[in-house]
């Protein structure tokens, strides 16, 4: 049987395959494929990779560092290692596909030992002093007819008479001395605008005195009069007015007076007086000063009218303007505007204090 020496098989055999429909490959043309290399080759390549990127995470770990603050490198969370894992290789034998993993161990880089960096110390901040505590004003400033150089303490008008060597008095106004404390309510505030009617606008008016300040010392005081004397009128009659201030200032002042009816002035008065040092303050005091002609007649008419409503009436356009002020400087230290009822009351006569502001 003759044997083909190039596929080392008989002619009958090859036959027998040929005609079965089997291909041959001729001992030339046949490869042999080495299923070791991919493995061996894999391994290499993985080695190869991992020493790569194993220089590429020591080269970014330190760049990384070398950026952080020191709050940030004293943190653990940021010193993590992270260990990177080759994909699957996929591998081809004998026209089959076959998946083969290979697991690379790749150990995480060195750290370099570092030291821990102290804190910042922060800047030292600067405070500024704090301004020294402004005084608390008088518990009488808010609460009485007061500025905050003269206090109103006392302020009377009234009628005395002898009879049979007793001396009858009858106030028809009077503001007592008072002793207010911090739980004492502060004056109630009147809008200053309401009442410039009833007083002159001449020079030195309500307005004019209001405008120059200062405003702390401007007040409005509502008389309710006692008009209702039992006491005979007869020519030894006194009618006088006495009024007491306190300061802070050993000086002289001057008070103005000014009565006026529907708005004008008809009548103005001026005293002075000057300090006398009292109990470590400093007392003003004008004490049964005379009564003009005029409020002595307008008292007497005023009590002739019938109706106490026709009384109210007339007093409805009567005011009076009085206004304490340095007689040096001329600073207005107490501007105070009185306007009138009669009193209805059994208590005689009665008073309410208010603030004047401009609001």
């Amino acid at each position: 049987m003759e044997r083909d020496w190039g596929t080392g098989q008989t002619a009958a055999w090859t036959g027998t395959q040929k005609g079965c429909g089997a291909q041959t490959l001729s001992r030339a043309s046949r490869r042999h494929w080495p299923f070791t290399l991919p493995v061996v080759a894999g391994r290499s390549f993985c080695l190869m990779r991992a020493r790569c990127m194993d220089q590429a995470s020591k080269d970014k770990a330190l760049q990384t560092v070398a950026n952080l603050s020191s709050a940030q490198i004293v943190s653990a969370s940021v010193m993590k290692p992270q260990t990177p894992f080759s994909p699957p290789y996929l591998l081809y034998a004998n026209n089959s596909f076959h998946v083969r993993f290979f697991t690379c161990s790749i150990k995480p880089f060195a750290q370099p030992p570092y030291t821990t960096l102290p804190a910042p110390v922060p800047a030292p901040i600067s405070y500024e002093p704090l301004p020294p505590p402004r005084p608390a004003a008088p518990v009488w400033q808010d609460r009485t007819i007061a500025s905050a150089k003269l206090r109103l303490l006392e302020y009377s008008a009234f009628m005395e008479t002898q009879r049979e060597r007793e001396t009858f008095k009858h106030l028809f106004v009077h503001i007592g001395p008072s002793n207010p404390g911090y739980n004492d309510p502060v004056l109630e505030s009147i809008d200053i605008r309401q009442i410039y009617d009833k007083f002159s606008e001449k020079k030195g008016g309500l307005k004019e005195l209001y405008e120059k300040g200062p405003h702390n010392a401007f007040f409005l005081v509502k008389f309710w009069a006692d008009l209702s004397s039992d006491i005979e009128e007869g020519s030894s009659a006194f009618y006088g007015v006495s009024s007491q201030y306190s300061g802070t200032e050993n000086i002289s002042i001057s008070v103005s007076t000014k009565v006026c009816s529907f708005g004008k002035q008809v009548v103005e008065k001026v005293e002075t007086e000057y300090a006398r040092l009292e109990g470590g303050k400093y007392t003003f005091r004008i004490h049964r000063s005379p009564m003009c002609e005029y409020m002595i007649n307008f008292i007497h008419k005023l009590k002739h009218l019938p109706e106490k409503y026709m009384m109210n009436s007339v007093l409805e356009n009567f005011t009076i303007l009085q206004v304490v002020s340095n007689r040096e400087t001329q600073e207005t230290l107490l501007c105070i505007a009185f306007v009138f009822e009669v009193s209805t009351s059994e208590h005689g006569a009665q008073y309410h204090v208010y603030r004047l502001v401009n609001d």
